[in-house]
């Protein structure tokens, strides 16, 4: 491993996240981020020290924040508040998500306002590098005063509680202190609160979210073209000159992609000179449709890097005589554009099944209907877009903005709360749900596109037909669909499709990129 990330210095982005979280980059704590975080701890020591009354140092949490606590007590305090919010329900999110949380917690609690010690700080990232991560319930999180209840329970295994994720097994704190001979970690005043209060669930889900979107929008791109080949459609609607006098950035990205995609295709040539005037909408209007959700892929990426490299617990410390107890916690920066992302993802998923019934309709020359020649006693794909529509509206039902809710908390201490952890969670379960759709699609383009043969489509196009065929054979009868459709989302959602086409980009020197990878990139 030889790239490193400095903690508490370094600028995260959500490739560099993930990467630190996957075990590729090693996060480490170093120079005047020690400095600052020893300070703060120092600081908050001697708020102790003088009896200064502040907000979960020496009071109560929440509406409890007028009863004050004894200098005896402040550590208790920190130990309890683990235990007592560690009130999560549901099934465990999954150890990618754990590792990420834990990474963006450090990452922000090194920025030095927080009041953690070192040692603990020391603790969390042996946790990471040693990939033992804590099990985290998904449910309770309301997305304000942070993220409490699952970051209570990633922090559990700090103090010996809880359960985690240890070479292949889980089990408890207790014994994973036995096994690697560990003691708790001592924890100080604040620590527990600094420990859990924050976005780092909300940020964690958005991480994983803006990976997955941005492969589903990859995927989705080449899909397409392979439906709009399939369907002799035209390549006229990408041309540059019809964006530039509506230049949105997406839609600007996504028509050179598909002009780019298909230079080169024998098939667009076939039938430049046909009387069709133009093609239906989930044809010609990818640029729009695509390029939109584009746009609110990197709305989401903008605002999760601002969230990374933020400190968002509470309160902060700035000096002993300058603490303030604010709202960085609040989860609305991420809310909000976490629901756009789920409206955006979604709607791929609508266009493309909109693309798989053209496909089946029998109307394109060429192309039988059902996209099988001897129907009647074979069915062909008519039912695979069955479970396409079906995933469609189960999307649709998803997209009511969990943002648009606030259930006051805390005896109303906490009476707006932002529901950013379901937005986390939802976006992730709309965009499973389209790489189904898009697999489904693409089960359908591979097979219309066999009969075009022998003549020849794009070369990247004709690579990721290959690709696809390597595991998907074309049907000349009905068979066990369900299979292919699997076969067919593990590609999409394993990053294959999109590799593919990448490594065809590089053989044949097609730019699918348009030089804008750092608009829409994930670094």
């Amino acid at each position: 491993m030889s790239k490193v990330f400095h903690y508490g210095e370094g600028i995260l982005s959500p490739g560099l996240a993930m990467d630190i979280a996957r075990g590729h980059v090693e996060g480490i704590i170093t120079g005047s981020a020690i400095k600052k975080i020893k300070k703060c701890s120092d600081d908050v020591q001697t708020i102790v020290d003088t009896k200064k009354i502040v907000y979960g140092v020496n009071t109560g949490f929440g509406p409890l924040c007028t009863s004050i606590i004894s200098e005896e007590d402040t550590k208790t305090l920190q130990y309890n508040i683990l235990k007592s919010h560690s009130v999560g329900m549901g099934d465990n999110i999954e150890e990618e998500i754990s590792a990420l949380m834990l990474v963006l917690k450090m990452h922000s609690l090194a920025r030095g306002y927080s009041g953690i010690q070192l040692a603990t700080l020391e603790r969390i990232n042996w946790h990471i590098n040693q990939r033992v991560f804590p099990l985290v319930p998904c449910q309770g999180s309301v997305g304000a005063s942070g993220d409490l209840a699952p970051l209570a329970h990633l922090f559990l295994p700090l103090i010996g509680l809880g359960t985690v994720h240890y070479k292949g097994e889980i089990i408890s704190g207790a014994q994973l202190f036995e096994r690697e001979n560990l003691k708790p970690v001592d924890l100080g005043p604040k620590e527990g609160l600094a420990l859990i209060n924050g976005t780092q669930f909300i940020a964690a889900h958005a991480v994983k979210a803006v990976h997955r979107m941005k492969n589903i929008l990859d995927c989705a791109d080449i899909i397409g073209a392979m439906t709009l080949e399939s369907l002799l459609g035209s390549a006229r609607p990408f041309k540059r000159e019809l964006h530039l006098i509506r230049p949105y950035e997406g839609t600007m990205y996504v028509a050179n992609r598909l002009e780019n995609m298909l230079k080169g295709s024998e098939i667009l040539k076939s039938h430049e000179d046909c009387e069709r005037v133009q093609d239906p909408y989930s044809i010609r209007c990818m640029p729009q449709v695509h390029g939109a959700s584009r746009n609110a892929w990197k709305h989401l990426k903008d605002l999760l890097c601002v969230e990374l490299n933020s400190v968002t617990d509470n309160p902060i410390v700035l000096s002993p005589e300058d603490t303030i107890s604010g709202g960085n916690f609040h989860g609305q920066p991420l809310a909000l554009p976490l629901d756009y992302s789920t409206l955006a993802s979604s709607e791929l998923g609508n266009i493309s099944d909109r693309r798989t019934y053209l496909l089946l309709e029998g109307n394109t020359k060429g192309l039988p209907k059902l996209l099988m020649e001897h129907t009647g006693i074979n069915s062909g794909f008519m039912i695979p877009q069955y479970t396409s529509a079906a995933l469609v509206s189960e999307n649709k039902s998803l997209c009511f903005p969990p943002s648009a809710d606030s259930v006051p908390t805390s005896l109303g201490q906490e009476d707006h709360v932002s529901m950013g952890s379901i937005s986390g969670r939802r976006v992730n379960e709309v965009i499973g749900n389209v790489e189904k759709i898009l697999a489904v699609e693409l089960v359908c383009a591979a097979q219309a596109f066999d009969f075009r043969s022998p003549i020849k489509s794009a070369p990247l196009l004709e690579s990721c037909h290959g690709e696809v065929r390597k595991t998907i054979d074309h049907a000349d009868v009905d068979r066990v669909f369900a299979y292919d459709l699997e076969a067919a989302r593990v590609m999409i959602s394993s990053g294959k499709l999109a590799e593919t086409a990448e490594n065809a980009s590089r053989e044949f020197n097609i730019d699918i990129h348009g030089g804008n990878d750092d608009l829409f990139g994930l670094y």
